[in-house]
C-alpha cells in the first residue's frame, strides 16, 4: 500500500526561508509534498472517507494534501522528513478509533473517595467548633 501511496504523490521544491545566508539564497532545499487525496487508486472508499474525517483540515477545496518541510539544509532529507510524515499521518488516520466501554469504579476506589470525604468533613468540623481550651 505503501509503494503505491508515493507512486501518487509528486514533489515541489523551493527556495527555503530564514537564516543560511548565500546557501539558502541559491539551494531549493525546501520540499513539498502534494498528493490528490479524491483521485487515488489506493484506497477504498470508506478509507478516502475516514481520512476526509480526519484529514479535512489539511487538504485543499480539490481535495489535495500539501505537506511541506524546510526542516534541514538538504533537498533530501527534506525529502525524507516530509515522506515520512505523510506515511504517518495516512496511517494515523486509517487506525479505527477504539470504542469506549464505560467501567464501574472498584469498590477500593470508592472507599478511598468516601474515606478522603469523612476526613475533610472532621478537619471543618473542628474549625466551625473553635479552639477548645
Amino acid at each position: 500500500m505503501f509503494d503505491c501511496l508515493l507512486g501518487e504523490v509528486s514533489f515541489r521544491t523551493s527556495r527555503s526561508s530564514g537564516p543560511g545566508g548565500q546557501h539558502v539564497n541559491k539551494t531549493e532545499s525546501r520540499v513539498e509534498l502534494i498528493w490528490n487525496f479524491q483521485e487515488t487508486n489506493c484506497l477504498e472508499d470508506w478509507q478516502k472517507d475516514l481520512l476526509a474525517g480526519r484529514m479535512g483540515h489539511r487538504l485543499t477545496e480539490d481535495g489535495t494534501l500539501i505537506l511541506a518541510s524546510e526542516k534541514y539544509r538538504s533537498q533530501h532529507r527534506n525529502r525524507e522528513d516530509v515522506t515520512d510524515r505523510f506515511l504517518k499521518l495516512v496511517i494515523a488516520g486509517l487506525v479505527p478509533v477504539k470504542k469506549r466501554r464505560p467501567t464501574k469504579p472498584t469498590r477500593t476506589s470508592v472507599e478511598k473517595r468516601i474515606k478522603g470525604k469523612k476526613i475533610r468533613g472532621e478537619i471543618k468540623k473542628t474549625r466551625r467548633l473553635g479552639p477548645r481550651e
